[in-house]
């Protein structure tokens, strides 16, 4: 089993202690991030987002709704309308998974940077304030670490001042946060430096169709790393009572076949 290292924060009106709903009535999990969330259609199999696998931890009375987008920032996501687009939709008791940085950090692009102690947690506020007027329940995940080692085979950091940032924000307001920079980092170190390979975009010429060329690529994930992501925040949602624990499934499985994952023909949103 792989175990999150995730940042309890206490926030009452966060946890929803209802009984599960019926499928007909199931609250809604929608996420705004990056493309290490986002879902990706058939011409970009295997490549997959967190948020494409995180369904397969919650049982049908929780729809996870994936708005995130491939190269956006916290600033950038509200720009292309995408924050209006799930508050337009999202109910009381819904949840909003918010997850931000890796495009922040973009500093020769104005249009995507963020400084990480003013306008990162300025733009952040927006998403759980927002959410909050709309009497959903808005958590906050630090980004997920890249696939970063040492000479020396060690997982290190990669993110700078972002996570410390988005930690002290959901400590001033009283969010839940997943600290899910520390978690992957835990678990890409438990892994190392060719198990994480299973992991990230790692194909070799020939092997996949959509990449005749091959590829490496240390930021995004293909099937086995997003289900493995998307687990370790299903465990810290759980061990937070973001959600009760009837709403998960699945979280100590010790493995969920890759072909779980659906890739669509066109983007969800």
């Amino acid at each position: 089993m792989l175990a999150a290292a995730a940042t309890v924060t206490a926030a009452t009106d966060a946890l929803v202690t209802a009984q599960p709903t019926s499928a007909a009535t199931a609250l809604k999990v929608y996420v705004a991030g990056d493309s290490t969330a986002s879902t990706y259609v058939t011409a970009y199999k295997p490549r997959t987002g967190w948020g494409q696998a995180l369904q397969l931890f919650l049982t049908p009375d929780a729809t996870v709704v994936n708005v995130a987008k491939s190269g956006a920032s916290s600033k950038s996501f509200i720009n292309l309308g995408r924050l209006d687009h799930i508050l337009g939709l999202i109910a009381s008791g819904d949840l909003l998974l918010i997850s931000f940085g890796h495009n922040d950090e973009k500093t020769d692009d104005p249009t995507r940077y963020t400084e990480p102690s003013t306008t990162y947690k300025s733009y952040l506020s927006q998403y759980v304030d927002k959410a909050r007027a709309r009497g959903a329940k808005p958590v906050l995940i630090t980004p997920v670490e890249r696939r970063r080692f040492t000479s020396a085979g060690v997982a290190t950091a990669s993110h700078g001042a972002y996570p410390g940032a988005m930690r002290e924000l959901a400590a001033a307001k009283g969010v839940p946060l997943i600290d899910l920079s520390a978690s992957s980092l835990a678990l890409w170190n438990r892994l190392g430096v060719e198990g994480t390979k299973k992991c990230f975009l790692f194909l070799t010429a020939g092997q996949s169709a959509n990449y005749p060329d091959g590829v490496e690529d240390n930021t995004h994930f293909q099937a086995h790393g997003a289900i493995e992501v998307a687990r370790l925040i299903g465990l810290a949602m759980q061990g937070q009572g973001v959600l009760p624990a009837a709403y998960f499934k699945q979280l100590t499985t010790t493995t969920i076949p890759d072909s779980k994952i659906v890739w669509p023909t066109t983007a969800p949103y």
